[in-house]
C-alpha cells in the first residue's frame, strides 16, 4: 500500500501543510507582539508632557498618541473625510495640509468635525492635538468653529492575529484531511 503512495503529490501537500502551520505559529507571535504594542500605545495616552512633531517613521511610531504642538505656517490644501465626533455621530472630519518649518512633508492636521463637508476658515497658526496613525495631529481643541473628533484611541486597533493563526491552522488540517481522502479513495480504487 505504501508503495502506491504518489510521493510527489505527498510531498507537496505535507510542505503546504508545513508552511501554512508555520504560517500560524508566526501569526501567534504577532498577536504577542500586537498587544505589547497596544499596552504601549494605550500608555502613551496618559503620558503628562508633549511631544515634538515626529521627524521620520520610526519616531511617528513612538509618539502615536501622544499630545503634541505644531505651527502651521501655511495650509497647502483642505479635504474632508469621514468621520466621527465626541458624541459618536457620523459626518466629516476636516482636514489642513500644512507647511510646517523644518518639515519636508505636509502635515495633515485634523481641524474638527462637520456634518457637511466644507473648506473650514481657516489660515493656519498653532495647533495642540494628539497625534494619530498616519501620522496626523488631531486637533484638541478643535479649531475654525468646528465641533471635537473622536479622539484617536488605540482600542480602535484590531489585534486579529489570533484568529489569522487559526485560519491558518484550518488551512493546514483541511489541506491533509482533503489529500488523504483523495489518496483512500485513489488506494481503494485501486484493489
Amino acid at each position: 500500500m505504501i508503495r502506491r503512495l504518489p510521493v510527489i503529490p505527498t510531498i507537496i501537500v505535507l510542505a503546504a501543510a508545513a508552511v501554512m502551520v508555520a504560517l500560524g505559529f508566526w501569526q501567534l507571535g504577532r498577536a504577542d507582539e500586537k498587544a505589547a504594542l497596544l499596552a504601549r500605545y494605550a500608555g502613551a495616552q496618559h503620558m503628562a508632557g508633549p511631544v515634538e512633531w515626529p521627524r521620520d517613521v520610526d519616531s511617528a511610531e513612538l509618539a502615536l498618541y501622544r499630545r503634541s504642538q505644531i505651527i502651521c505656517d501655511e495650509v497647502v490644501s483642505f479635504d474632508s473625510r469621514a468621520g466621527t465626533n465626541a458624541r459618536g455621530a457620523k459626518g466629516w472630519a476636516q482636514y489642513a495640509n500644512c507647511l510646517v518649518e523644518g518639515q519636508a512633508a505636509t502635515i495633515p492636521v485634523v481641524l474638527g468635525w462637520s456634518h457637511e463637508p466644507l473648506v473650514p476658515e481657516w489660515r493656519g497658526g498653532m495647533v495642540s492635538g494628539v497625534i494619530g496613525p498616519g501620522p496626523r495631529l488631531v486637533a484638541d481643541p478643535p479649531l475654525a468653529g468646528l465641533e471635537p473628533l473622536t479622539r484617536p484611541d488605540p482600542k480602535d486597533l484590531p489585534n486579529n492575529h489570533l484568529a489569522y493563526a487559526g485560519q491558518w491552522f484550518f488551512f493546514a488540517l483541511t489541506a491533509l484531511v482533503i489529500y488523504g481522502l483523495a489518496v483512500r479513495k485513489r488506494l481503494a480504487g485501486a484493489d
